[in-house]
């Protein structure tokens, strides 16, 4: 087996891999806790953020990190299990916005005892002096250095001659 040269060594440990693996594990246990109850995690952020207040549906994709496509069939979804449905608003007469109906309101508050539960087995494999202070850290990251996801353009190849 080769040797890796030295520059190829880590010298700080593999951040992304430790988030985006623990992420998916817990998305994939967040979506199998919420799929007893009828929802999905996008749904349930989705009335959570709605609740809070009147809210376009371009403003709650944008607080539940989906695409604009992904927000049209979750709320389509929401719309048809008769947890949501699309208004007017109140201040934009040209605005709509996604109201969330009783239903919809019960349904979100039995989902986010469920979230709660998951997150806090996750934290409970944590020894209790050291769950505040991760969580502490995590925000801090979040709200600090990585709050804003860079805008790559994808490199371009530059033109080849043709002979």
């Amino acid at each position: 087996m080769a040797e890796l040269p030295e520059r190829t060594v880590p010298t700080v440990p593999d951040l992304t891999g430790y988030l985006t693996h623990a992420g998916h594990v817990l998305e994939t246990q967040l979506s199998a806790a919420l799929a007893e109850i009828g929802l999905t995690p996008r749904m349930q952020c989705v009335l959570r953020h709605a609740l809070e207040a009147e809210r376009t549906q371009i403003q709650l994709a944008e607080l539940s990190y989906l695409d604009k496509t992904t927000m049209v069939g979750t709320v389509d979804a929401l719309e048809k299990a008769g947890y949501a449905e699309r208004k007017p608003s109140a201040t934009d007469r040209r605005a709509r916005i996604i109201a969330v109906t009783d239903a919809g309101a019960r349904i979100a508050a039995e989902g986010q005892q469920i979230v709660d539960r998951v997150h806090a087995e996750a934290l409970a494999a944590l020894a209790a002096p050291q769950r505040q202070p991760f969580v502490d850290a995590m925000t801090t990251l979040v709200d600090g250095p990585l709050a804003t996801p860079v805008t790559a353009q994808p490199v371009r190849r530059s033109r080849q001659r043709i002979s």
